[in-house]
C-alpha cells in the first residue's frame, strides 16, 4: 500500500484513540464524523490502488461472464449534530458524496419513539444510524429527510409544536439529570453546619408562634453570652 494509505491508516488510529478519552458529547461527534471521512477516504484510495494494479502474466483470458455481486457491510454510525424549530427536530448525519446515489437508497424507518436512518451502498457500503428512546413523541406521517452535499438531514416532526427539547433521548437527560444532581448533593456536603443551624433556627422563629419565638431568642441571647464568657476566660 502507499505512503498516503498508510499515514490515513494512522490517523485513523489516533483519532479512535481521541474518541475513547473524550468525554463532551459535542467533542464524540466532532471526532466521530472526522474518523467516518477518513474511513471513506481510505476505502476510496484502497480501491483506485487495487484497480490500478497490473494483471498477473499467467491469467488467461476467459469468456466475460456476469461479475458475482460484490458483498457489502454495515457500518453503524454513532456521530451526528441536531437542531430544532418549533415544528422539527432535525438531525444532521454527514456522509460523503451521498448526494450522488439515487434516493431510494436513503430512508428511515420510524416509530413515535425511534428513527433508523439507512444509507445502502454509498460507495459499496451500508450506513446505519439508529436513535431510541427519542425525548418527546413524533409524527411518522410528516416526518422526512432530504439528501444533501455531503449530509443527510431527518427532519422528525413533533407531536408537542413548540415544546423545546433540552436533549435528543430520555437516556442523555437521565444521564444530565443524574450528574447535576451529584454536584448539588456535593455543595449540600461542603456547606458550614453551623450556617445550616443558623438558617434553620431563622426559619423556625420567622414561621414560630410567640412561645417558639420566646424560646428562640432566649437560646440566642444565652448562645451570646456562652461566647463572651469564654472569650473572656481566653
Amino acid at each position: 500500500m502507499s505512503t498516503k494509505f498508510n499515514e490515513l491508516r494512522s490517523d485513523i488510529d489516533e483519532l479512535n484513540e481521541l474518541l475513547k478519552l473524550a468525554k463532551r458529547k459535542r467533542v464524540q461527534d466532532i471526532v466521530s464524523l472526522e474518523i467516518r471521512k477518513l474511513e471513506t477516504e481510505l476505502i476510496a484510495l484502497k480501491e483506485k490502488e487495487q484497480s490500478a494494479q497490473p494483471a498477473a502474466k499467467s491469467e488467461v483470458s476467459a469468456p466475460t461472464t456476469s461479475a458475482a455481486p460484490q458483498k457489502r457491510y454495515q457500518i453503524k454510525l454513532n456521530g451526528y449534530g441536531w437542531d430544532q424549530s418549533d415544528k422539527y427536530v432535525k438531525v444532521f448525519v454527514t456522509l460523503k458524496n451521498v448526494q450522488s446515489i439515487p434516493k431510494e437508497r436513503v430512508y428511515c424507518k420510524l416509530t413515535d419513539r425511534s428513527m433508523e436512518l439507512h444509507v445502502d451502498d454509498l460507495e459499496g457500503k451500508d450506513y446505519v444510524l439508529t436513535i431510541n428512546n427519542l425525548l418527546e413523541p413524533i409524527v411518522v406521517l410528516t416526518s422526512h429527510w432530504k439528501q444533501k452535499t455531503d449530509m443527510v438531514v431527518v427532519f422528525l416532526a413533533k407531536v408537542h409544536p413548540n415544546v423545546k427539547w433540552s436533549h435528543m433521548t430520555g437516556l442523555e437527560k437521565k444521564a444530565d439529570d443524574q450528574h447535576k444532581n451529584r454536584f448539588k448533593t456535593d455543595d449540600m456536603d461542603k456547606k458550614d453546619p453551623q450556617e445550616s443551624i443558623m438558617g434553620l433556627m431563622k426559619n423556625m422563629y420567622e414561621t414560630g408562634d410567640d412561645e417558639m419565638k420566646r424560646m428562640i431568642s432566649k437560646a440566642w441571647y444565652e448562645g451570646q453570652q456562652k461566647k463572651k464568657t469564654d472569650t473572656l476566660e481566653l
